[in-house]
């Protein structure tokens, strides 16, 4: 039996995409094709920011692709050698709140060392953060994407938390979606035996 999932495939880097191979276990043939693409924003914007560690209280990432956006940031050379020179140390020093495993492993990648990861979900992360942070107290600069959801903000705002918002990506459709279906659909008609 075959099943089409709609989804991006796991990073190249880390093996297998574990829906193929866990449906693979059970004999199902299974095929990935991306519906979203993202376009990064605002790179000069969020490295500016990052620049200036001493203008915030710390970090929050609820997505996997406020990282990616920094990761771009940092591919060029004279920026990465200012976040291993002395912004990375400077970070550290202050909170870097996370949500899941995925983008704690991603803030572990830059450099920095994260917290909260077992939140699971952005109204428990604003629970821990409110926990940690006082009111009133220096923004913490939040790196996310424009179709983020109001939660975390919303509740940091109730507590009297700073929190700077900089959008750096947008989702949208991914340009290949309708070639890539109409090419899965017309491989699984020419694969039907047709009985007469």
């Amino acid at each position: 039996m075959k099943v089409l999932l709609l989804k991006d495939p796991k990073d190249k880097d880390s093996g297998p995409d574990p829906y193929i191979k866990e449906l693979g276990s059970y004999s199902l043939e299974a095929t990935l094709i991306p519906v979203l693409s993202f376009e990064f924003t605002s790179l000069d914007s969020l490295f500016e920011k990052l620049s200036h560690p001493e203008c915030y209280g710390g970090l929050v990432f609820t997505s996997p692709r406020a990282l990616e956006a920094i990761k771009i940031c940092l591919k060029e050379k004279s920026k990465k050698e200012a976040w291993s020179k002395s912004l990375k140390q400077m970070w550290n020093i202050k909170p870097t709140y996370v949500v899941g495993k995925a983008t704690a492993s991603l803030v572990e990648e830059i450099g920095l060392i994260p917290q909260g990861e077992k939140a699971g979900n952005a109204e428990k992360l604003a629970e821990y953060i409110c926990s940690r942070e006082k009111p009133n107290s220096s923004a913490l600069l939040f790196p996310c994407g424009a179709l983020k959801r109001e939660v975390l903000p919303t509740v940091l705002r109730e507590k009297g938390i700073p929190l700077e918002s900089l959008t750096v990506y947008q989702t949208a459709q991914h340009p290949d979606l309708q070639e890539a279906l109409s090419s899965y659909f017309s491989q699984q008609v020419l694969d039907t035996d047709v009985v007469w």
